[in-house]
């Protein structure tokens, strides 16, 4: 019994030695450490790396340091220190970082890609995903379209230009609108006519169009676009003219003069035309008038006046009675949500023929008194 536990007790201390014999001929090595070995991107996307060389040895560790397996057409730079390396040396329980920047194409296809930092015999594989497919192209979007107004308003669009390209580009601006329709760009608040975008970025170009003044309702494409010598892409907006809102306040004679008497009253015949081409509705009519003065419209609204149209008002002006002899105006406007129109006339105000009978008769008087006064008094 005895025998059999010593022979356990030896094989054990053989066993233990031969560990320790193992651990001394194997030490701890040299370990490359990143947190990051699987990373998802888009195409473009540049990644950061840092990838910690750790030397666990008890002796200085010279190392050549590499990247391999890295995919063709992919850019990469490695460094320490703010410098290319090729070489590094680690002091024993000492680690050294390295910098490695790897750029991924905008022209590369969906899927993952591997690849490893050496540095010596030791190896740190890396994984990255390609999240969408990429292209070698210009990319010219908006959010909103189409847009939707009269014929005197302005369509502004805001609209994204993608470089998703290797190279920094240098894009032309231009419009291809219909005969008469302005169209003009901005981009980081100036009005421009091309614009620089940085490879795989976006810059917002701001496009104003205005339609011509004698537009008619309907739709109209107004293609717009982008391009250089080697990408472009265009873009179609879209502009809905609902018609033109326009009107004038006029007299069926276009006379814009008259006279009155002070204290009187003068009908004055007015016409209302719908220069636009849209329907005019709930027209309202108002006047800016001298003190004490009244003006009555009949009708005071025109409920709808078609495009083309006209219709008559009467004025009723009445002047007042402490009005002076002399021309005073009366500005007369007809207006809706949309438009407006002034007409402004002149109105010469007349002495009262009453005043002139009782001026004849004062002076009658006076002559017939002094006519008196000489029969009477003239002889002595």
């Amino acid at each position: 019994m005895r025998t059999k536990v010593s022979g356990i007790i030896f094989f054990s201390l053989l066993g233990w030695m031969a560990l320790g014999i193992c651990r001394a001929e194997n030490p701890k090595g040299v370990t490359l450490y990143t947190p990051y070995t699987q990373i998802s991107v888009p195409p473009g996307e540049s990644i950061d790396y840092s990838v910690d060389v750790i030397n666990g040895n008890e002796a200085v560790e010279d190392l050549d340091v590499a990247v391999s397996g890295i995919p063709r057409g992919w850019n990469y730079e490695l460094k320490s220190g703010g410098w290319k390396i090729g070489q590094i040396s680690v002091l024993p329980g000492e680690k050294k970082t390295l910098s490695l920047k790897v750029e991924v194409p905008v022209q590369v296809n969906k899927g993952s890609y591997h690849f490893r930092v050496s540095a010596g015999n030791h190896s740190l594989p890396l994984t990255v995903t390609v999240s969408a497919q990429g292209t070698y192209k210009t990319e010219f979007t908006t959010d909103q379209a189409n847009m939707e107004g009269q014929s005197s308003a302005s369509f502004n669009y805001n609209a994204s230009l993608r470089n998703r390209t290797a190279e920094e580009q240098l894009y032309a601006l231009a419009s291809n609108a219909p005969r008469g329709w302005n169209v003009s760009f901005r981009a980081n608040g100036k009005q421009v006519t091309s614009v620089e975008v940085a490879p795989n970025a976006t810059t917002s170009v701001s496009i104003e169009v205005k339609p011509p003044s004698s537009v008619e309702t309907g739709k109209f494409k107004i293609p717009v676009r982008a391009f250089t010598a080697s990408t472009s892409a265009e873009l179609d907006l879209e502009a809905v003219i609902t018609g033109s809102y326009s009107m004038e306040l006029t007299t069926p004679t276009g006379l814009l003069s008259s006279s009155i008497t002070a204290g009187d009253i003068k009908r004055i015949e007015l016409e209302v035309r719908n220069t636009g081409s849209s329907e005019l509705q709930s027209i309202e009519f108002s006047s800016s008038k001298p003190a004490d003065w009244d003006v009555i419209f009949e009708p005071d609204k025109v409920e709808s006046l078609i495009a083309g149209s006209s219709t008559t008002v009467t004025a009723t002006v009445k002047a007042s009675r402490k009005a002076i002899p002399g021309d005073y105006v009366v500005k007369m406007t007809s207006r809706t949500p949309e438009t407006s129109s002034t007409a402004d006339f002149r109105i010469m105000v007349k002495t009262s023929m009453l005043w002139g009978w009782l001026g004849i008769l004062v002076i009658a008087a006076v002559l017939g008194g002094v006519y008196y006064l000489f029969r009477k008094y003239g002889r002595r």
